[in-house]
């Protein structure tokens, strides 16, 4: 499967994207090759192969494989925030408990580093994904200190993406470290399509990129 990531054919790459989104990390469940699987993602990352495409529905980022394994490690890396902790714990779950999670976050600062390579990268599918990549990871105490390197970063790439979610993730992030997130717009009322009885086309169509899942009702 991890090799498959870097196959000469685009089909096989884009199955190994699925097995590693399904197989590895399952509905945010994380099991005991979730990690080992991070840090092989990690180490690839700066392998050329990873710039090739692999293809998309109307629900993916766009993107190439890079920008996708990136947003496969901000995926994992969500799992083991302090408000995943909190949630799990209040369920009884906490994340200590949890070995596969232990593992995560034990490598967590070595994921920030490979993340982190790619913010200032040319193509910028790749640059927003290796940003939003960034913010879970920042809840690792031994990379908290690149959190001011990251503010204007995630207010300027991330708060200006065609992507609602990445602007919703900048306003988030922002307001959580207590910095300024005036100004941005994230999606208005992103539940609106859902929550409504009325069929889709009584809704106008949004106007921007219609590729990947850019401001599609409703995900």
């Amino acid at each position: 499967m991890l090799v498959a990531l870097l196959d000469a054919n685009q089909a096989v790459r884009t199955k190994a994207l699925h097995d590693i989104h399904h197989v590895v990390h399952h509905q945010n469940t994380l099991y005991e090759a979730t990690a080992p699987t991070a840090l092989y993602v990690a180490a690839i990352l700066s392998d050329p192969r990873t710039t090739c495409p692999v293809d998309k529905n109307r629900w993916s980022f766009p993107g190439n494989m890079r920008a996708e394994l990136l947003g496969w490690i901000n995926a994992v890396a969500n799992d083991v925030t302090y408000v995943a902790d909190t949630t799990g714990s209040e369920h009884g779950f906490p994340l200590d408990d949890y070995p596969p999670a232990v593992a995560v976050r034990e490598i967590r600062a070595l994921l920030f580093s490979a993340a982190f390579a790619y913010t200032d990268d040319n193509d910028h599918h790749v640059r927003e994904a290796a940003i939003a990549a960034c913010i879970p990871l920042l809840n690792d105490g031994r990379v908290r200190h690149h959190q001011a390197a990251l503010v204007p970063l995630v207010r300027q790439v991330l708060g200006t993406s065609e992507q609602w979610q990445h602007r919703e993730r900048a306003i988030d992030a922002l307001d959580s470290w207590g910095e300024d997130s005036s100004g941005l717009e994230g999606q208005r009322n992103p539940f609106l399509f859902c929550d409504s009885d009325l069929p889709p086309d009584a809704f106008p169509r949004p106007t921007g990129s219609s590729t990947g899942c850019s401001e599609e009702p409703p995900f």
